[in-house]
């Protein structure tokens, strides 16, 4: 199963993450602040959140912002605590997308960063999403958009030499994915870091 794979990677690399890959968190997660444009009254969740950077980015500017994590690699969990201490509107959780553990309409912004890739079942994944937002809530999903050819490139080499990976996908694939979960797309772009990196957003509404 590639959660338990997704698990056991990411508690290995939890402790050099952020340096490894400083640049590629720095500009993804920088640009996801500035698109999602947060509300200080807003409930966020981050669906597979890592070691809490977004967190910490978002906790500089708004240091009362209620916020709660979910990750399923217990290493990583423990990492974004440790960022997050001071914080106690702030909480993680240890579960995957696809089962969140958390009341319907809990959440007025939904997101998740550079993940959706990893997704056992993207399907039961934006179900639950869709699930936990508030009537009027927003999600918000930054991904590798296979559109690009470098991450077609990637795309074919992870998929033989990361047991992990699962696919990404193209930007007219993941609007369908959205769509047929019943999500309205809002707001779209595709934007490229780097000469490898192009990545793929959406706001979308249930």
């Amino acid at each position: 199963m590639t959660e338990t794979k997704v698990r056991k990677q990411y508690d290995r690399l939890a402790a050099i993450y952020d340096q490894r890959w400083s640049n590629y968190i720095a500009n993804t997660l920088s640009f996801l602040k500035s698109w999602v444009q947060i509300s200080p009254s807003d409930v966020v969740l981050d669906i597979a959140c890592g070691t809490g950077e977004f967190e910490r980015l978002i906790l500089i500017e708004q240091p009362m912002q209620q916020m709660v994590g979910v990750d399923i690699s217990d290493k990583m969990l423990l990492m974004a605590k440790q960022k997050c201490c001071n914080y106690p509107n702030v909480s993680f959780y240890n579960a995957p997308a696809s089962v969140l553990p958390f009341a319907s309409n809990s959440f007025d912004v939904v997101i998740s960063a550079s993940s959706f890739h990893y997704f056992d079942e993207p399907d039961a994944a934006l179900a639950e999403m869709k699930r936990v937002l508030k009537p009027d809530g927003k999600l918000v999903i930054l991904d590798w958009c296979r559109d690009y050819l470098l991450c077609q490139i990637c795309d074919i080499i992870l998929k033989v030499f990361d047991p992990a990976y699962k696919q990404c996908y193209s930007q007219a694939e993941f609007h369908q994915l959205l769509t047929s979960a019943g999500f309205n797309i809002c707001r779209a772009n595709k934007v490229r870091f780097g000469l490898i990196w192009g990545l793929m957003v959406a706001t979308a509404s249930c």
